[in-house]
């Protein structure tokens, strides 16, 4: 395993850790955190979509807004998107406007994830994204998902 790889995991690690609080919070257990250029965790969050009662509540503009406030500056060059959950064509334009450099997922979402979305504006704001990777932890990701699913089908 590559230094790259290791790392990836890692800060997914801590993106599932705070996937699961949102699912202990009755939330779709998804989380994120923002890596800045030198590998400090500067920003995350989890979906508080029910919380807070507003869509725009998902775990990577929770992330976005967390690591902007930390440095503040909404540009956030060179720093790199963890997410439990392939983005969404909303998350993933505001990671581009944010000038985020790199976006890694875990899952794919076959429902709402960003490479669904045939309209060529997605490409507008995610010029600056320079790397995408899926997979990382993937397994986990998506079991985290289906066991909150089934227990909400169940209760």
């Amino acid at each position: 395993m590559s230094i790259t790889q290791e790392l990836d995991t890692t800060y997914m690690q801590k993106a599932l850790q705070l996937a699961k609080e949102a699912a202990l919070r009755g939330e779709i257990p998804i989380g994120a955190v923002v890596v800045n250029p030198e590998g400090l965790i500067i920003g995350d969050g989890y979906n508080q979509v029910e919380k807070l009662g507003f869509q725009g509540e998902h775990a990577e503009i929770r992330a976005l807004r967390s690591a902007a406030q930390k440095i503040e500056n909404w540009r956030l060059a060179g720093c790199a998107l963890y997410v439990t959950l392939e983005p969404c064509t909303m998350c993933m334009g505001l990671a581009g406007l944010s000038r985020i450099e790199r976006v890694i997922y875990g899952a794919d979402s076959p429902l709402f994830g960003y490479r669904l979305d045939n309209q060529q504006g997605v490409a507008l704001y995610t010029s600056h994204i320079k790397g995408i990777t899926s997979g990382i932890l993937a397994d986990e990701s998506a079991e985290l998902l289906r066991d909150f699913f089934t227990k909400k089908r169940m209760g």
